[in-house]
């Protein structure tokens, strides 16, 4: 399946619903990349993620833009949330701890900056758009690579995020 499966939140409820789906599929070594324009809902996503995983549904996440990194432990694995729009070159994620967080979990944002040869295929690779309809909807196009082709279940997706 590399044909990108199309969702669209009609808010941050939407989105939020989104993550809670996915964070409930996570395993030790995936990758969720997410990839979309400032003001997207990429940072709703991932503090939805991050607390869903960790049980903590009113835990302060805030985005690692300054940090670059913020590891969170749940009871799956550890998640290595990246924000890498402030990094130069790819190698630099090398000093960020990347070679053990692909054991781990990680949550990537603005994973272009990676460049071509860091990025694990095994991922979940979300794109963040503004609809071009004229509203405010997103649509938030999912594609599974690696691992992930096998085990995405359409059927369970479509039932878990129906109205």
């Amino acid at each position: 399946m590399d044909t990108p499966i199309p969702y669209i939140s009609r808010s941050e409820a939407d989105t939020e619903k989104l993550a809670r789906y996915l964070a409930s599929l996570l395993l030790p070594g995936d990758a969720v990349f997410l990839d979309g324009d400032l003001g997207m809902g990429k940072s709703v996503f991932a503090r939805e993620l991050i607390r869903t995983a960790t049980d903590m549904p009113d835990m302060d996440v805030p985005s690692p833009t300054f940090t670059l990194v913020q590891i969170y432990d749940t009871d799956t694995a550890p998640i290595w949330h990246f924000d890498l729009y402030r990094i130069k070159t790819p190698e630099e994620v090398w000093e960020l701890g990347w070679e053990d967080a692909l054991q781990d979990i990680i949550l990537v944002e603005w994973p272009s900056r990676l460049g071509s040869g860091l990025a694990p295929a095994n991922r979940l690779a979300l794109g963040f758009q503004q609809d071009n309809q004229g509203s405010d909807n997103r649509i938030i196009t999912i594609t599974p690579m690696g691992a992930w082709k096998k085990r995405w279940d359409q059927s369970a997706f479509e039932q878990a995020l129906s109205p």
